[in-house]
């Protein structure tokens, strides 16, 4: 029995993980659950689950849930990033699922690894922004990082039974998101709703606007440089509508093998958690003849300027894609907000990129010294943003 820690637990991932364990039977066990703020979803997975631990991020909103549960209910209730990293660090835990939004999983993450646990990673602003400490630190513990998101999870299927030196280059796949017919013009004028409708997959509201200006696309590079120990540019995007394709990997004879499946989240977090395993699955089955086409295009880099940033952080390295996370954060949540245009996005982050000096990573502390430093910056940078809008 695999026993589990879910950091993000109400989230989409989070949900969805939740729904493979339940499938799986006796061969998993909910040990910990933690998440943000969402405390009524919270209380009825605890209700469902039973784990030993939970946490919240606010002081406040664990009172109130400790106060909702059931007298009999023995779940310890923890908060914030202290109680994030108590439950991951828990003998009873065997794997951590990482799915908490942005940043706030980085540091849970790193003390997962740093205990020993084996990581099923869904949260890649970890790598993004710390790639070269969590990685070190994963190859001191002698753990596997096992990837979450489909398309690296594909990749990672892909590579199974070949020679890393024989890889060309991979490939990833992106649907495009909601805007991949918008011209420039009306991009512009995007509302969050509409930023907001994926046309292929249910995901957090972060994701989705990452996915809509194709920053997500630009992170995912960056993690597979870490997750797969890749120059960048050997890393190639290539838009797919379909979602068929979640990735491929290219080798120096030409040859490309890829990984096919239906949009859902179920299959890539199947994989992570009984890999090398492909186990039963409660999803239906992918039949081609009913798809028909599949369709492959290069992004527009000057329209999505986002990915074109993402992969000028990667090229510079060292603090510049933890800068570029952080100033993302910042600029989807205005965005969110009504505060700044949709095209604004990569404006602000290009601008917070621009004022940085990039400077080498060694520790964890390092790592989120960039993200802080971004985040104010990217703040004070909005001002400008305000004032030329109104």
């Amino acid at each position: 029995m695999k026993r589990i820690a879910i950091l993000g637990s109400t989230g989409s991932i989070g949900c969805k993980a939740l729904q493979v364990i339940e499938a799986g039977g006796e061969r998993y066990k909910v040990v910990a659950l933690a998440a943000g703020r969402n405390i009524d979803l919270l209380a009825k997975q605890i209700d469902e689950f039973r784990p030993l631990g939970a946490a919240l991020l606010e002081q406040e909103d664990a009172k109130t849930l400790r106060n909702r549960l059931n007298e009999r209910c023995e779940t310890q209730v923890f908060y914030g990033t202290e109680g994030f990293c108590h439950l991951v660090t828990l003998p009873e835990v065997d794997t951590v699922i990482s799915a908490m939004s942005g940043a706030a999983g980085l540091v849970p993450t790193y003390q997962a690894i740093k205990a020993g646990k084996e990581i099923a990673l869904a949260n890649k602003e970890t790598l993004v922004i710390a790639g070269s400490v969590i990685m070190a630190e994963a190859k001191k513990q002698e753990l596997a990082i096992l990837p979450i998101d489909s398309e690296h999870s594909a990749i990672l299927q892909s590579l199974q039974g070949h020679h890393k030196e024989d890889v060309r280059q991979v490939i990833l796949t992106a649907s495009g998101g909601p805007l991949r017919e918008s011209s420039q013009g009306e991009m512009e004028k995007v509302t969050p709703e509409q930023a907001l409708r994926h046309p292929n997959w249910n995901m957090g509201t972060k994701i989705t606007i990452d996915s809509a200006t194709l920053m997500n696309k630009g992170l995912e590079a960056i993690e597979a440089k870490w997750l797969f120990d890749l120059n960048i540019d050997q890393i190639s995007i290539l838009i797919h509508p379909q979602s068929i394709v979640h990735s491929m990997v290219e080798y120096k004879d030409g040859s490309i093998i890829a990984q096919l499946g239906i949009p859902d989240m179920a299959t890539p977090i199947s994989y992570a958690l009984s890999y090398p395993r492909h186990l039963e699955s409660m999803l239906p089955r992918l039949r081609l003849e009913e798809i028909g086409t599949l369709s492959f295009t290069r992004p527009d880099m000057k329209k999505f300027k986002c990915l074109d940033l993402a992969l000028k952080a990667a090229q510079i390295g060292e603090s510049m894609p933890a800068v570029l996370s952080g100033a993302n954060e910042v600029a989807v949540e205005l965005f969110l907000k009504g505060k700044i245009l949709f095209t604004d996005i990569a404006e602000l982050v290009e601008k917070t990129m621009d004022a940085h000096r990039p400077y080498p990573l060694n520790t964890i502390e390092e790592a989120m010294g960039a993200d802080s430093w971004s985040r104010i910056k990217a703040r004070e940078l909005a001002g400008e943003f305000t004032v030329r809008r109104s």
